[in-house]
């Protein structure tokens, strides 16, 4: 069991099942813009923020315009998708004043996520709300500023290394679900790894401290 004060969680692919949406926006995107494929896959990495990406394939002058077409592109496939497995009996067992949702995408993007599949997080750090994204530590720890919390007494849940990164950085404890990457992917930066959300269990509380059971 551990006792945290908050739990902070990683959207896509942690809690919202979004990966084949997003390979299809990307792709449809580098081909819009003429993107080599061969160097798009050596800066392609899950978690990192778009603008990120974009800023190291595309001349400058034209980040930000091919930042909003991918984002428009993923906001249209929003409403194709789903929640994983466990997500919903978790988030259900919170209290509000001690968990966020802390994720790469902009804000309307994210938005449009949780909104189409039915989350409404008390507090939702985004891409837009941080100077430098995952695997800084910034999100991480703007999370816990806004919940009055000790990141070493946070517990982040994620699916990706960059974000697992971003987490350990930030001090927390971190928990791996292996919904996209393998367990050996993940094991450098993670205390615990799972399977997904299910294996994960709070017990019922008012406010922090929080009970947390992990069955590996």
């Amino acid at each position: 069991m551990i006792s945290a004060q908050a739990l902070l969680f990683d959207m896509d692919g942690t809690l919202v099942d979004s990966g084949p949406a997003i390979q299809e926006c990307w792709d449809q995107w580098v081909d819009e813009y003429g993107i080599d494929r061969a160097r798009f896959e050596q800066v392609i990495g899950h978690g990192i923020p778009a603008r990120q990406i974009a800023a190291q394939l595309l001349p400058p002058e034209t980040v930000t315009e091919a930042t909003d077409r991918l984002e428009q592109l993923e906001i249209d496939r929003a409403p194709n998708l789903r929640v994983l497995p466990g997500t919903r009996e978790l988030l259900a067992s919170l209290p509000d004043d001690a968990w966020a949702i802390v994720t790469s995408c902009t804000r309307p993007l994210a938005e449009a996520r949780v909104k189409a599949v039915g989350i409404d997080p008390p507090l939702l750090i985004t891409a837009d709300d941080v100077t430098v994204g995952k695997p800084d530590p910034a999100p991480y720890l703007a999370a816990a500023r806004h919940l009055g919390a000790d990141p070493a007494h946070c517990v982040v849940f994620e699916d990706a290394p960059a974000g697992l990164a971003s987490a350990r950085a930030a001090g927390t404890r971190t928990v791996a679900v292996t919904t996209t990457s393998t367990a050996e992917e993940l094991r450098a930066d993670a205390d615990t790894v799972v399977a997904d959300l299910s294996r994960v269990e709070c017990a019922p509380a008012a406010q922090p401290p929080l009970d947390v059971h992990i069955h590996t």
